[in-house]
């Protein structure tokens, strides 16, 4: 496994080394020597699988409290994916990153805690693994705009389009109102 580090402190791209013959594929998507030589101490406990339609957009997602770090990993399909850095202590507060992941390529995405995390899915039946450091906490729970200007993201949406939203997502908060980490 090769670990790439991201333009903010602490994200990683993780390229799994993959073995191929005539049969198909095979790679390690996780494993605990690999990923502690990545400087990536996780404990997981829990495993989520999304699956959208084309254009929905799912966040920016995070919890104030019961934290979480995420290990992001595209199943089938494609995923325009991006974080936000909501730490204060952070060089990069408030700045976000965004890549392409899919199903084809061996690749995870580490999202450390205190990051918000979203990603809008390019392709029909796009299905995204992430796991988790923490339990979802309903009551935890925050919701980034998507489309705070001050974000800069730009979202490969056609001209004209809005992403499916669900309503949370619909009433994220603007960065300048929402809540961060210290």
């Amino acid at each position: 496994m090769r670990s790439i580090s991201l333009d903010l402190p602490g994200a990683l791209l993780l390229e799994h080394t993959a073995f191929t013959d005539p049969r198909g594929a095979f790679f390690e998507s996780w494993n605990e020597r690999d990923f502690l030589a990545a400087g990536i101490d996780g404990r997981f406990v829990q495993e989520n699988v999304s699956v959208s339609r084309r254009y929905v957009l799912r966040g920016l997602h995070y919890q104030i409290t019961h934290v979480q770090a995420k290990l992001v990993r595209v199943l089938a399909g494609e995923i325009f994916d991006v974080i936000v850095d909501l730490r204060r202590s952070s060089p990069s507060f408030g700045r976000s990153l965004s890549l392409t992941l899919n199903g084809e390529s061996p690749r995870s995405l580490w999202v450390p805690a205190g990051f918000a995390h979203g990603f809008l899915a390019l392709a029909e039946c796009t299905r995204v693994q992430y796991k988790v450091t923490d339990f979802w906490a309903p009551t935890a729970e925050r919701t980034l705009a998507w489309d705070d200007p001050a974000l800069g993201i730009e979202w490969p949406l056609p001209a004209g389009a809005m992403p499916f939203l669900s309503d949370k997502d619909r009433r994220g908060e603007v960065l300048a109102q929402a809540e961060t980490f210290p």
